[in-house]
């Protein structure tokens, strides 16, 4: 339990739980919303049922992100992405299909509470990157759907999506983004808004509650990645019972045995048999 506090301490603004905290602070997170968007906003309302971190499983494991609305009800989702993510077995990056899974959340979130289709509201979907996932050193990619054919017609759904990228050198942002920028990226304070955003920081980890839920969510943590261990080294063995098997079965075949009698003493079907001695 000390060292689950203990790393707490260590946290900075790029670890999701830590981020998610500081933007539950609402100056903050509208001002953010203000810098990027380049309007101003009346005010801002958090679509979760308490402002404080809700830990949680559910089908794509443990959410961090932050939802909100602004009073001209325009819904914004926003997430901390240290790592670029990609799919073992495909070797694919995942994030631009997540922010599809996100985009579908946010619409049917809101038709659940009775708009209709046609009443959906604007949304923006905000990631914060540490990595350039395009490679163009753009600070900002923002995405809109637009007609390949003639590129100057928009599909006027209202659906926005943004990838920060911290580390970017091209594109103009306001000096508090860039200054956001490198404090994500150095934890170096160069305005009054990172000297803000560091002292709500401190404020944060002296929060008892938060002290508490950040025990609750490592503890969660530490359960997935045993129940993921543990079905990684199940599947491993029944892999290798049956790599054993079939070698078992080649052997036996080798040696002139019945695919019947084979199949009774590996405990295969006699259509698996048949199948390895076709190979």
């Amino acid at each position: 339990m000390q060292k689950q506090i203990s790393n707490l301490d260590k946290l900075t603004l790029s670890n999701d739980f830590l981020f998610k905290h500081v933007m539950l602070r609402k100056r903050i997170c509208k001002h953010i919303l203000e810098e990027l968007l380049h309007t101003e906003i009346a005010d801002i309302t958090y679509l979760e049922a308490e402002q404080t971190i809700d830990v949680y499983p559910d089908s794509h494991g443990i959410r961090l992100d932050v939802r909100i609305a602004d009073a001209a009800n325009t819904h914004y989702n926003l997430e901390m992405q240290v790592k670029n993510p990609v799919n073992c077995a495909t070797g694919k990056f995942l994030l631009p299909k997540r922010t599809r899974y996100y985009q579908a959340m946010l619409d049917t979130d809101m038709l659940q509470k009775g708009q209709d289709y046609d009443e959906l509201s604007p949304t923006y979907i905000i990631f914060f990157c540490l990595f350039d996932f395009f490679q163009d050193s753009q600070r900002i990619y923002t995405f809109k759907k637009r007609c390949l054919e003639n590129m100057n017609i928009e599909l006027a759904d209202e659906a926005v999506i943004m990838f920060l990228n911290t580390l970017g050198t091209k594109g103009d942002v306001s000096p508090d983004i860039q200054s956001l920028f490198d404090y994500i990226n150095s934890n170096t304070i160069t305005s009054n808004f990172t000297r803000e955003v560091a002292d709500t920081i401190v404020e944060i980890k002296n929060d008892k509650k938060v002290r508490d839920a950040y025990m609750t969510y490592e503890m969660r943590m530490k359960d997935l990645r045993d129940e993921a261990h543990a079905e990684g080294k199940a599947e491993g063995l029944a892999e290798g019972k049956a790599k054993e098997k079939t070698a078992t079965a080649k052997r036996l075949l080798s040696m002139g045995l019945s695919v019947e009698d084979i199949a009774k003493a590996t405990s295969l079907s006699v259509e698996q048999v048949e199948a390895i001695n076709a190979e």
